[in-house]
């Protein structure tokens, strides 16, 4: 049968959208531009969100003493190793809150990613509310010449959540931002995590209605890991019974139940986040690498003859 985005595959793939945007594969690059986050620096607390301990997926060539320049061009070496086809480059300001910051400095910041001859855009991750009118319209400026893409965290729809993992904002400005940054005319993404403590499996199955709804582009998804080194990990080795985390079976069940919900327009980037293992205190997926967490997605998907958007 045909699917809505045209493609074989089971879902909204984020390559196959790049395959037909730009003709080839295009890659992220990670940068770590040296920003913090408003919950981290006093601004709006201390410490962080529970879960967050960005050492664990920063890769090693990422260190803000280093140049975007120099970042840039070591990333881009990183993964000629594993991803040779690849020939032009999206900068990924990832760490942290990444329009945190002055005008003046991100514009010095992004102009000098831009001036790399291999990258074609960024990928800027930050917070919903680290974002104002004077940078979407410089975004959207690039956006005319350029690639652009806010990702936003949003993390959960429920406030109740949001309040208890110290994000220190609400959904209703997660809904806010991602509305005025799709009004400029920026490619907007979004970023979940499935499996927050305090949350049902029914009230994370709704989490796709709700976000279907938004002017959103892409969406990322995540597990809930217990990083090591974090608030949210010493909760859990004191009392493990406040979370139930996805075993790697539970987990292929619950989100081919998410992506029927959901809104098939939206660009699926990833189905879940992957840790050096020095880093996972939980769960054990023995292992197993994205990719193969993706094929054993896809293949279930087949098996059930059901796609993103099915039910929605």
């Amino acid at each position: 049968m045909p699917f809505p985005w045209c493609h074989n595959r089971r879902f909204n793939s984020y390559a196959e959208y790049f395959k037909k945007q730009f003709g080839e594969r295009v890659q992220k690059v990670s940068v770590d531009a040296g920003f913090t986050c408003p919950n981290r620096d006093g601004t709006l607390a201390y410490g962080g969100c529970t879960y967050c301990n960005n050492d664990a997926f920063n890769p090693s060539y990422c260190l803000p003493q280093k140049s975007i320049t120099r970042q840039i061009e070591e990333g881009i070496e990183f993964h000629l190793k594993r991803y040779r086809r690849a020939n032009k480059y999206l900068a990924y300001f990832q760490t942290y809150s990444n329009t945190y910051g002055s005008l003046e400095h991100l514009r010095n910041i992004y102009s000098e990613a831009l001036a790399h001859p291999k990258v074609i855009g960024l990928v800027i991750g930050t917070r919903p509310d680290c974002i104002d009118e004077n940078k979407l319209k410089y975004l959207k400026e690039l956006s005319e010449k350029y690639y652009i893409i806010i990702e936003y965290g949003i993390e959960s729809c429920y406030n109740k959540t949001l309040k208890k993992i110290n994000r220190q904002h609400t959904y209703e400005q997660s809904v806010e931002a991602i509305e005025k940054t799709a009004s400029y005319g920026i490619n907007t993404g979004a970023h979940i995590i499935f499996g927050l403590p305090g949350e049902t499996r029914e009230e994370m199955l709704n989490e796709a209605e709700i976000l279907s709804e938004l002017p959103l582009n892409n969406i990322k998804f995540h597990q809930l890991q217990i990083i090591k080194n974090t608030v949210m990990a010493g909760e859990y080795q004191q009392d493990p019974s406040k979370f139930e985390l996805f075993s790697l079976e539970e987990y292929i069940v619950f989100i081919i139940e998410f992506i029927e919900r959901l809104n098939p327009k939206f660009i699926i980037e990833r189905f879940t986040g992957e840790v050096p293992p020095r880093f996972l205190t939980g769960p054990d997926w023995k292992l197993i690498r994205t990719d193969q967490v993706n094929a054993k997605i896809e293949k279930k998907l087949k098996e059930l003859d059901t796609w993103q958007g099915k039910k929605y």
